[in-house]
Parts: C-alpha cells; structure tokens; sequence
C-alpha cells in the first residue's frame, strides 16, 4: 500500500477535530449502522488514545428536556444507549456539571479519540506489516488504470486507487469528477489549558438538538420555535466538548457555509463558547491556548460519503462532512468492500 500525502503531514479536517465518535446524532438506518460498526473499528487500534466516555447533552429548559425525553423514547434508542436523566443523575454521570440544569440525555456509545495521535499512530500500525509506504508533500497529477503520478514526475503502480481529496473539490478532481454534490463548510474551535478536574463524558449543549437529524421529531419542532443566541445563530453554533488525554479541553463549534470563507477568526463566537461551558461547569474556564479555522468537504444529497468510480480502478471518495471522525473506518471498509479488496 502506498499512500501519498499532499502535506507533510495531516493538516485538515482529519486533525482540526474533536475527536467525537459521535454516534448520538446520527441518522437512523445506514448512517447510524455505519457510526456504530467505526465504533467498533476504532476500538480496536492501539494507540489512539480511545475512551469508551459516552456524551451529555446537558438541557437547561424544559422545551430542551422535551427533545431529550422523545429521543430516549424512540425505536433506536437503545442501539444509541440513550438514556433520560434529571439534574442528580446528570451530575453524578459528570460531576465536573455544576451549573444550573434539569437534565440531561445520556449516549452510552459516544466515544472519544485524539484527533492529533490519530494519522501517525495509524501509519505506525500499517508500517508493521512492512506493505506500506508514506509518500508525503507530493500532489497527485494524472490517474489511469494501473498507475498514478505525482506532481515531481514519479509514477507509482497501483492495483486500486482511492482519491480522498477532502475538502479539495477543484483541479483534478473536477476533471475526472466533474461537479459533486459536495460543499466546503468552515468552522472554528478551539482548546484550553488543562482542568484541574476530569470530565467524565464529552459535553454537548442542546443547541446540538438542532444540528442532528437523530433528533428531528415534533419536541425539537417546538424547541425551534425559540431562536438561539444571536451571536449562535449567526454562526450556526452548538456547543460540544471533549477533555484531551492532557486534561485540556477542545470547545466548538461555528459553522459557515457561504463561500468565500473568511480567512480571520471573529471573536465573538469564542467568547459565547467560553460563557457557555462556564454556565455549565459553574466555574471559570483554563486559559485558551489554541484557536483555529478548518474546513470540511459535505455531502449535499443523502450520502454518508460521496463515493464515484471516476475511470477503471479509480474511486474517489469525500464529502463525509462532519461525521469524518466517527464514520471514517466504515466509509474506509466500504470502498475497499465495493473495490472487491
């Protein structure tokens, strides 16, 4: 197997994430199946950094409690491990939750990974079979059956080739491809120093409610009659959380859709961030030490990725949208499945 990395390393949405195997949100039927057989592929690579923690997604309203208590009622809640909880019940699951709230809705499934360990531990695993090669900082030029060539000229041969582009959808790709259902979404987070107490779970606020199709149902209906924030509104924001393996915690997130992003983090969705997890832990946040912008490649029609054959032995693969993290290894055993590998 030969890999070839335009960078020198992982750079985009593989990385700037929270490494949320986040199985709560997602759709019922083959996006929830697919989110539960990655878990169980995650699970199963050294090294990773994966904690079976499960998620709180903490209501603060009773219209909020409404949508936590319909989703723990639904068919599939007990392949999510959903669970309704009041105030104690939140709070013992999590203690570090000292703010004001009525409940929570409790996933059992939910895990965590470190996003930043992810790609060099996989290469670590892959090396030991001594099949695998790490080609980085060069930029794939021309694919045909049977070889592809990278932009220093080098031809590599190849049996299959898989075209993971991200959130690249121009240039090559657009020639093979043509126009994909597919849009670039840009977000930012950010991470703090480390809390001097451990979060049991990663942490969702309820505006996550709005932003999963899990939770669709006449309850989030009526929670929608009641805008959010201004400042999260304008930024399509909810709020998750997840403690790194350092007791630092990573906090998004924004989402902007519109094309041509900014290149500049505004302020304003930082600060909503910091106020919001404080209301919730009821205390004062660790200083922030990290911001930052990504960007991610999203399926536009119903696709858990955007999968085409795009000449003989050539798929290319993307648009996996903000479920990449959690789905990834399914996506992965799929192609290779479809490839006939």
């Amino acid at each position: 197997m030969v890999q070839i990395e335009r960078e020198r390393e992982g750079r985009g949405a593989s990385v700037r994430n929270f490494g949320l195997v986040w199985v709560s949100g997602r759709a019922v039927g083959a996006e929830l199946e697919a989110a539960l057989r990655a878990r169980e592929l995650w699970e199963r690579v050294p090294g990773i950094g994966f904690r079976p923690a499960g998620s709180l997604t903490v209501c603060r309203t009773e219209d909020e409690l409404a949508v936590a208590k319909e989703a723990a009622g639904k068919p599939d809640a007990a392949a999510r491990g959903f669970q309704l909880l009041d105030a104690e019940q939140t709070t013992n699951r999590n203690p570090a939750l000292k703010g004001d709230l009525l409940g929570a809705l409790w996933c059992e499934r939910d895990a965590i990974v470190e996003p930043r360990k992810v790609l060099r531990e996989l290469r670590a695993e892959l090396e030991k079979s001594g099949r695998y090669q790490f080609v980085p900082g060069r930029e794939v030029r021309d694919v045909s059956t049977g070889e592809v060539r990278d932009d220093h000229g080098k031809i590599h041969a190849a049996d299959e080739i898989f075209l993971c582009t991200g959130a690249w959808h121009s240039g090559l790709i657009r020639e093979l491809a043509g126009e994909l259902p597919v849009r670039r979404v840009r977000l930012q987070m950010m991470q703090t120093a480390p809390l001097d107490e451990q979060l049991t779970t990663a942490v969702a606020d309820a505006d996550s409610f709005r932003y999963y199709p899990a939770y669709q149902g006449t309850a989030l209906d009526a929670l929608k009659q009641t805008p959010q924030a201004t400042v999260a509104a304008d930024n399509a924001m909810q709020l998750l959380m997840v403690q790194r393996a350092d007791g630092g915690l990573t906090i998004g997130d924004t989402h902007e859709y519109a094309e041509p992003f900014g290149f500049d983090v505004q302020s304003d969705p930082y600060d909503y961030l910091r106020s919001t997890v404080e209301s919730l832990l009821g205390r004062e946040l660790p200083p922030v030490v990290r911001r930052w912008a990504g960007v991610y490649s999203q399926a536009t029609e119903a696709e858990i990725a955007v999968r085409r054959t795009v000449a003989d032995n050539v798929t290319l693969v993307t648009g996996p949208g903000g479920r990449g993290m959690t789905m990834s290894p399914a996506i992965a055993e799929t192609s290779y499945s479809e490839a006939g590998l």
